[in-house]
């Protein structure tokens, strides 16, 4: 029997490095042997690990719709797109690669709705999680490791976004306000701390992030002594 493929999460607020660090997290383990799951990014054009909501071809299309910030909508609807597009990706891919052994890396999950919709748009969080279980299920919400990643300064984070050109093409949550924004950042922290999970920094150098993300994921992929 395949054991089953061991399933990481990369999480945090717009201009962390979460894409970034997956991609990263993937190559290692691809030098190391795995076959770690890739799907096709029609923003980027090539094959990469899950950018949620995407990854597939229904995915990518709720994802377009979310981030054309001239439709309107509420934010329960947000929600519904959101979660809509994560059903997709987890039942046509990322589980079927678990379940064939392969590890899957992903850039976003339910918690990155848990800090917009919830902390940022106000979304009650107990109704966020039980939809979530009931149209996703539990595995897509138990991965086998989350890193949270925060920046110190915001400063640099917004440096980061205008770096990557964000501010000439921003999309439905960019364009929001100063208070929205605090709100999400401030809902990863509290989503960690409620978690028990310990926020992994991103500040630095890519490659210093990269460590300290190996450092929690390492024990997954090598046996200790």
């Amino acid at each position: 029997m395949t054991e089953r493929g061991k399933y990481i999460v990369i999480e945090g607020s717009d201009g962390t490095g979460k894409s970034l660090q997956a991609i990263r997290l993937t190559k290692r383990l691809q030098r190391m042997g795995f076959d770690p799951l890739v799907t096709f990014n029609d923003e980027t054009g090539v094959m990469e690990p899950v950018q949620e909501p995407g990854g597939t071809q229904h995915a990518n299309e709720m994802r377009r719709r979310i981030k054309d910030r001239s439709i309107p909508r509420t934010p329960w609807q947000n929600v519904e797109w959101f979660t809509e597009a994560r059903a997709s990706i987890w039942s046509e891919a990322i589980n079927p690669a678990l379940e064939a052994g392969q590890p899957v890396i992903t850039a976003r999950s339910w918690i990155s709705t848990m800090a917009y919709q919830g902390y940022g748009e106000g979304v009650d969080l107990n109704k966020i999680r039980d939809y979530t279980r009931e149209q996703v299920g539990e595995l897509y919400m138990q991965p086998d490791l989350v890193c949270i990643l925060a920046l110190q300064s915001e400063h640099a984070r917004r440096e980061r976004l205008r770096n990557r050109g964000t501010d000439s093409n921003i999309d439905t949550f960019e364009s929001m306000s100063d208070e929205f924004q605090q709100n999400m950042q401030n809902g990863y922290v509290r989503f960690a701390k409620d978690s028990n999970i310990r926020l992994t920094s991103a500040d630095g150098a890519p490659i210093d992030v990269e460590r300290r993300i190996w450092r929690k994921a390492r024990g997954l992929f090598i046996p200790s002594d």
